[in-house]
């Protein structure tokens, strides 16, 4: 039997999410390739809309990863993202989602080592939950 290879979408801040994992790749610390990284400016700047198409179009899971608190490049970027995963956490739950496809990550740049670690982390928690379930819907009207 096939393993699932869950798709993720990590929404990374420039000064220090998406420097990590650009360390972890010099370092050539493994994580997993499914691990799709979309650089933003500041994790403040993804609108809950963002998130919501990204799991829409079939992502298994999002993450938004940016710099430790208190240290935003933009003062509170961080602290308006982790609200907005909060929120959208809570509307997940409404529709009846796993919450957990959803999550905030904090690192500085020169965690190459922790951002590997998340990301692996983060695809063990999707795997067990399975594909989104917007993909069974998918695959039922294909299928008529």
């Amino acid at each position: 039997m096939k393993i699932f290879e869950p798709e993720i979408i990590a929404f990374c801040c420039h000064y220090c999410a998406y420097t990590a994992a650009d360390m972890a790749g010099s370092k050539r610390i493994f994580y997993p390739p499914n691990i799709k990284i979309i650089r933003v400016p500041c994790t403040g700047k993804v609108a809950a809309i963002h998130i919501l198409k990204a799991l829409e179009k079939g992502a298994d899971g999002v993450y938004v990863a940016g710099c430790l608190d208190g240290d935003c490049h933009f003062k509170n970027g961080n602290t308006r993202a982790r609200q907005r995963i909060k929120y959208l956490q809570d509307y997940l739950m409404d529709i009846g989602w796993e919450t957990e496809r959803l999550a905030m990550i904090n690192m500085s740049a020169g965690m190459g080592e922790y951002f590997a670690k998340t990301a692996l982390e983060f695809t063990d928690t999707i795997r067990r939950l399975g594909p989104n379930p917007v993909k069974k819907i998918i695959e039922k009207q294909t299928a008529i």
